[in-house]
């Protein structure tokens, strides 16, 4: 069965998952874990994406994530592929750190951004990596010792030989607002809500499609014998409301439609390389050549946002084509977004 596409726009939120292979370690000692925080903090600030929690295990990790100006797929394997280059070459390893692509669940934000913030965070007290939640509060094993401003930098070594990592890309801001106007109420309001899931049943906050907002799996069924929402009940990739759901839903069909008209059409790596040589006057052979055109620049971003953004090329496609790597790939897409913009174009109004 093939796999689903992710639902990604800007401002949606996910709920990510990593697990190690053969649920195998991805943090064998703190310099894995400072090398993976500093890393994460750097993604997100280079690509302008807010983050809500994150909690670091022995075999997996959890994160909180907007989508900025940049695809949620493309910030993780930017994240992804340099943490475990790094790690294998620190643990003298080859091969595979993690267990099939992430896990991205696409999540109703007035619904259960407090409630995955909630449960990220409770995560290693509830297993027993962190004893209780006074050690919670000042553990940089999760973002919840930075919402308290119990720390202003992270510090994983006992003996810090690691240059400490700046806490300013989680944003506390906006969780703390949920609370109260004044910090230090809003503080004291937030660390009640986090104890308060200490001692309540955990919720599952897995996913499922409309199967949780139809009220349960046998009526999800029942709709389903009827004809309705048999697609919906079935999907896990979104948590939220039924409207919500829908919502996303027609979203990522629309979006998956576009791509898939535009590849009937007959559009592929050549037939838009030639548009994009037209929207900069020049033919498609100086486009492909590497130099640092002003022109030929604009016209390889503009390549690039169409195939990757538009029709939803793989990254390897694109890369292959233009003869750069694919973090390279998805960097030449986004500087495509911004030279649409200036040039007051898109995909579909250059003939």
């Amino acid at each position: 069965m093939p796999r689903q596409s992710r639902i990604d726009f800007r401002g949606a939120l996910h709920h990510i998952m990593v697990r190690g292979i053969e649920r195998r370690k991805i943090f064998d000692t703190d310099n894995d874990k400072h090398d993976f925080l500093n890393r994460l903090s750097t993604v997100l600030l280079d690509t302008q994406t807010p983050c809500y929690a994150y909690t670091l295990m022995s075999n997996h990790f959890h994160v909180l994530l907007q989508t900025g100006p940049t695809s949620i797929s493309r910030v993780m394997q930017s994240l992804l592929t340099g943490y475990a280059v790094s790690y294998n070459l620190r643990h003298n390893r080859a091969g595979k750190l993690y267990q099939n692509r992430f896990k991205s669940v696409l999540c109703e934000k007035e619904e259960y951004l407090l409630k995955l913030i909630q449960y990220i965070h409770l995560n290693p007290l509830r297993v027993g990596l962190i004893k209780d939640l006074k050690a919670l509060d000042t553990s940089p094993l999760t973002g919840h010792s930075i919402i308290m401003g119990k720390t202003k930098k992270i510090h994983l070594s006992p003996h810090k030989e690691k240059e400490p990592i700046p806490v300013h890309w989680l944003d506390t801001e906006e969780v703390l607002s949920n609370f109260s106007r004044t910090r230090k109420k809003a503080r004291a309001e937030y660390r009640k809500y986090i104890q308060q899931g200490i001692g309540e049943q955990e919720e599952d906050l897995s996913g499922g499609g409309l199967i949780r907002s139809l009220g349960g799996v046998w009526e999800a069924i029942r709709l389903t014998k009827k004809g309705k929402g048999s697609q919906a009940a079935a999907d896990e990739r979104i948590l939220g409301t039924g409207k919500f759901v829908e919502a996303a839903l027609k979203y990522a069909d629309e979006q998956e439609s576009k791509a898939s008209q535009l590849k009937r059409e007959g559009w592929d790596f050549n037939k838009v390389l030639q548009k994009a040589a037209r929207a900069v006057q020049l033919d498609s052979e100086e486009l492909l050549q590497r130099g640092r055109s002003n022109d030929r620049t604009k016209g390889r971003a503009l390549l690039a946002k169409w195939l990757l953004i538009d029709l939803k090329e793989p990254q390897s496609t694109v890369a292959e084509g233009l003869q750069i790597s694919r973090p390279a790939a998805g960097k030449l897409a986004r500087k495509g977004k911004e030279v649409e913009q200036e040039m007051g174009i898109d995909f579909f109004s250059i003939s």
